[in-house]
């Protein structure tokens, strides 16, 4: 087989590159080692910065986003006793939207753009310091298979092949001393708008999928076992640390569809290009969920990539792709530091000399304008490019 770009991964970063680079007259094909079902059903992000609701709108994208999801003009912070919204729209006219990354992955199915083979094994990439890369599998049917390519795009997160083919690639590396239990609970959420909870016993976060399903989360040891964790257990400590009974608010508990542990990290692997391979999303740089930035990293990865590729192939122009890495780098540490910041403000450790430099740097951000801004500016996204 022969096509202009190889793309390793059908997540929303594979997928989405295929339709902009189809868009663009850029034939492309997206090797996947899982089944079409396991990667729909993959639960994860749930924020939109405005900056990827423009980019999918831009590119017919939007129509099932603006019908189904949720606009938030902001969040709340929450500590013991107070609770504040900051309003990003009123912040920096800038809003963010909750729609599901199983949701945007919907959309980019139902689009057709993207030729995609499914249930690949032994993923091989050769000659990614020539012209002419290719990329080796074995197929569903057991049948070895080859595609000759002017370029490779790796999206095959932090586990695939394609961030190991790059040599004397340098990596930056944060584990965090907790993880986050979440859950998926049939029930209407309890509030209009996010909340993230700092408190004495640990973080809590109060998320949403839709008017009837609630996405919550519990800070939580590296250790747990999520098996410990009774239906009972969890939505008590979700009462306790989100405010029930606080100003009359009240938590509604219903029934738990899902719950699993998340380890939080962060990671940047660098740099994001070597000859005609190319990094992308999870591939490249992994952030704690706190800052709501990885789809959203993702997204804006693959729109400078396929501007780049299109110059490279189609206009004989190698700047862009020269400036990717560096390009989406600049994005990828902002965000990484804005997630670590949402991090370890509202992640207890049990240290008390950090739990008042915690609750100081709340009360300033709830308090100042230019401290709300600065987190709005972060949480609601830069504009791509930025």
């Amino acid at each position: 087989m022969r096509t202009e770009v190889v793309i390793i991964g059908a997540g929303p970063a594979g997928l989405l590159l295929a339709h902009l680079l189809h868009r663009a007259g850029v034939a492309a094909i997206v090797l996947e080692t899982r089944s079409q079902e396991y990667v729909a059903a993959r639960i994860r992000a749930g924020i939109l910065e405005s900056s990827s609701v423009a980019l999918l709108e831009s590119v017919g994208l939007g129509a099932r986003l603006r019908a189904e999801g949720h606009e938030h003009r902001g969040i709340y912070l929450q500590w013991p006793g107070q609770r504040h919204h900051l309003d990003f729209v009123d912040l920096t006219g800038r809003s963010v939207w909750v729609y599901g990354q199983t949701e945007v992955q919907k959309d980019l199915v139902a689009a057709g753009t993207a030729e995609v083979i499914y249930e690949v094994t032994g993923v091989r990439l050769h000659d990614l310091d020539g012209e002419r890369p290719s990329v080796t599998f074995t197929d569903r049917d057991g049948a070895p298979r080859r595609v000759d390519a002017a370029a490779v795009a790796g999206c095959d997160g932090s586990f695939g092949p394609s961030r190991q083919a790059v040599p004397a690639a340098r990596t930056f590396e944060r584990t965090y001393p907790y993880s986050w239990l979440g859950i998926l609970a049939d029930v209407a959420p309890s509030t209009d708008e996010l909340i993230y909870a700092w408190h004495p016993e640990g973080f809590a976060l109060h998320s949403m999928r839709s008017p009837s399903v609630s996405r919550l989360y519990l800070q939580v040891p590296n250790d747990t076992d999520v098996r410990a964790w009774s239906d009972d257990r969890i939505w008590d400590a979700l009462s306790r640390r989100l405010g029930h009974g606080q100003d009359g608010w009240t938590l509604t508990p219903g029934p738990i569809t899902d719950r699993s542990v998340l380890p939080m990290r962060s990671h940047v692997h660098t740099p994001m290009r070597h000859g005609r391979l190319f990094l992308a999303g999870d591939a490249a740089h992994i952030v704690p969920p706190t800052g709501a930035k990885g789809l959203n990293l993702a997204i804006a990865d693959v729109t400078l990539l396929a501007r780049a590729l299109t110059a490279l192939l189609h206009e004989k122009n190698p700047a862009p792709a020269d400036a990717y890495s560096d390009d989406a780098l600049r994005r990828v540490w902002r965000c990484t530091h804005f997630s670590w910041w949402m991090t370890t403000m509202l992640h207890t450790s049990g240290d008390p000399f950090d739990a008042e430099l915690q609750l100081s740097q709340l009360r300033w951000v709830a308090s100042s304008r230019a401290g709300a801004a600065g987190l709005a500016e972060n949480y609601a996204g830069l504009p791509i490019g930025l």
